[in-house]
């Protein structure tokens, strides 16, 4: 029987060993997507314990928090940070066979050293061991960090943020770059007049000049695109129930900006063009400047009005949805391949059931003048652990070239959720070296560590131009 959490964990052969400790385990972290708060980095925050670094915001520990009984008072209610900790320390336990079980003692591990298991017994010991350290320099958030040898980060930043902290952090000297990544999501929801009006308010604000037409909005956009470039961006991002392509004219879209700013209510078709060609409007900004850009596709968000009423967006009551995704995926590439403005691009399904439908798609527009020019993004949200990465993986490598993927990232909002690149790392070279144990695969370790090496760093590094 093998120690839970050994340093050869999800490892169970002697090549997988010396894949991972010889060649990925060494590689810097490139963590291209998550939604940590970039304030905190330029400010090096020191957390004053652990369930401020680590319960606020995940709303993953909450689902399971909620699950096992226990009220919200001590998941985002007004419970003391120690209350917070024992609850969730007694939910531990109980999440075996959840990644979370993984996640927490790899954390516990990695940052603080701490091997026993989380539960109610050991939680106030665990706490107190944990809040001493994060009072030392080692442990604040650049600490935590460079703990785990991150060399790049991107945020996720609404085009109206005005990037303060990031500049503030380019003016020193740091072991890691910090970059902004635009996220226009807002800058497109049409479904929703009030919200987004006020939104066209304030960027008409920010831009010192009148909104009253679409020419002046995409002008006005346009102007944010080119100040995130200025400030180091070099990626976009896009959360979305699936991909918009909906036939428009300009005509008609100038048509329906003018509507929805007198706050005429758009028809639902109406709202799909718009969207569409908003869509069509950043990809082709993203090409104009090199830009990778990215597609989060799939989640059915906000599905408890009470809670979601009680408490915000973000907070734990989205599930995957079952849209249809083959069609518009297709013609939205191909709208944009076909007058050469499709830029490097990486599509993420929510749906395991569209993991071959994402893998073949980006095989369509793969033109040999980039080297994984379309690329299958890692497993996401409900499928980064062990069942939705190997899924992922095998999907890739049985439609697509897995030595071209740009490897994993943490789409977290924590600073204690970069073990999730090691817990990918060991997956991947477990199944490599499976197929070798099997005799699917040559024994040729050196060209083998090339690639679990390139999948881990160096193909995002080439990728995204760090």
């Amino acid at each position: 029987m093998k120690p839970f959490l050994d340093p050869d964990f999800l490892l169970h052969s002697d090549t997988a060993k010396r894949l991972y400790h010889d060649y990925a385990k060494p590689q810097a972290i490139i963590d291209y997507h998550n939604h940590l708060i970039p304030e905190q980095i330029a400010q090096n925050t020191q957390f004053e314990n652990i369930s401020q670094v680590w319960l606020n915001g995940d709303h993953y520990k909450w689902r399971a928090m909620r699950t096992h009984g226990i009220p919200e008072k001590y998941i985002t209610g007004d419970a003391s940070d120690r209350d917070k900790f024992r609850k969730w320390a007694e939910t531990v336990p109980y999440t075996m066979r959840n990644p979370l079980y993984h996640w927490t003692h790899l954390e516990l591990q990695r940052y603080f050293g701490i091997t026993e298991q989380l539960n109610a017994a050991s939680a106030d010991r665990i706490y107190d061991q944990t809040a001493e350290q994060l009072q030392q320099p080692s442990h604040s958030v650049r600490g935590l960090l460079k703990m785990m040898n991150v060399e790049v980060l991107c945020t996720t930043d609404d085009p109206l943020d005005n990037l303060e902290h990031h500049q503030a952090f380019a003016k020193e000297t740091e072991s890691f770059q910090m970059l902004p990544a635009f996220r226009p999501d807002k800058a497109m929801a049409a479904e929703d007049l009030g919200s987004l009006n006020s939104y066209i308010d304030k960027l008409a604000e920010l831009s010192q000049q009148p909104i009253s037409n679409l020419a002046q909005y995409l002008d006005a956009l346009k102007a944010r695109h080119d100040y995130f470039a200025a400030n180091g961006c070099k990626l976009s991002d896009h959360g979305l129930e699936q991909l918009y392509a909906a036939d428009y004219t300009e005509a008609e879209v100038a048509s329906i900006f003018l509507k929805l700013r007198s706050n005429q209510a758009l028809t639902a078709s109406e709202v799909l063009q718009f969207k569409s060609a908003m869509l069509q409007y950043f990809a082709a900004w993203d090409h104009e400047k090199g830009w990778v850009q990215q597609y989060h596709l799939g989640a059915l968000r906000n599905n408890n009005a009470r809670m979601l009423a009680q408490n915000g967006p973000d907070t734990g009551w989205d599930s995957i949805g079952d849209f249809s995704q083959g069609q518009a995926l297709s013609k939205f590439f191909n709208k944009l391949d076909s007058t050469n403005q499709l830029a490097k691009t990486i599509i993420y399904n929510l749906n395991p059931a569209d993991n071959e439908l994402f893998a073949t798609m980006i095989g369509n527009f793969n033109d040999g003048s980039v080297r994984g020019k379309m690329q299958f993004g890692s497993a996401w949200w409900f499928l980064d652990q062990k069942d939705g990465m190997t899924k992922q993986i095998n999907a890739l490598s049985n439609m697509g070239l897995l030595s071209c993927m740009v490897g994993m990232l943490t789409d977290s909002r924590s600073f204690l959720s970069f073990p999730r690149h090691e817990y990918f790392r060991r997956l991947l070279c477990d199944i490599f070296a499976q197929d070798v144990e099997n005799g699917e695969l040559p024994d040729d370790i050196e060209w083998l560590g090339k690639l679990v090496s390139d999948i881990c760093y160096h193909n995002a590094k080439n990728y995204f131009q760090f």
